[in-house]
């Protein structure tokens, strides 16, 4: 079964090493978050936070590689964790639910919507046919990046303060993929 490392290319020319989070990579992550702004935090985590605890970064490095991801992405040359993108999934396997956060001196590269799609083709590959991720109104930058990857934004009804964004991965290709006439 595929691992899901890969070496990527952002669309501004990045290059940057992804693959998935281990119980061992607790100290790089906890590390990560003191180089993510407080704006992003809270954005990631929907809350006021100014530090990540022991339990968060447990559930990004303890994950159980089937119904929950967490990819992490590091500089070309491995030196420096730049980003982490999680996925998360119902008991059903049928919908995902996904959270990115960059590191603030790595932003404005494209990390965002390269860790978006693939994660997105991650998702696909295991089945799951809903993408979701619930977005501070605020997070305009997250939602532009998601609009232009074909997700739809609507109002969160239990919370004025959020939007959800959905993909469906069923019915349309990916951003490099072609579907067949035949098909």
């Amino acid at each position: 079964m595929d691992d899901w490392n890969r070496h990527l290319t952002t669309r501004t020319g990045f290059r940057l090493h992804v693959r998935p989070a281990r119980p061992a990579d607790a100290g790089t992550v906890a590390e990560f978050f003191t180089h993510v702004t407080r704006e992003d935090l809270r954005f990631r985590f929907l809350a006021g936070l100014t530090v990540v605890g022991d339990s968060q970064i447990a559930a990004l490095t303890q994950v159980d590689h089937r119904q929950t991801e967490d990819f992490l992405a590091f500089t070309e040359d491995g030196s420096t964790m730049i980003a982490t993108a999680m996925l998360a999934c119902d008991a059903a396997m049928a919908r995902g639910e996904v959270a990115i956060a960059i590191h603030k001196d790595f932003k404005n590269k494209g990390l965002g919507w390269t860790l978006l799609d693939h994660i997105a083709r991650y998702a696909e590959a295991k089945g799951i046919k809903t993408l979701q991720s619930i977005e501070s109104r605020d997070n305009h930058t997250a939602i532009a990046v998601e609009r232009d990857m074909g997700f739809s934004v609507v109002s969160d009804p239990g919370d004025p303060s959020t939007v959800i964004v959905t993909r469906n991965l069923t019915s349309a290709a990916g951003p490099d993929q072609v579907i067949p006439s035949w098909a």
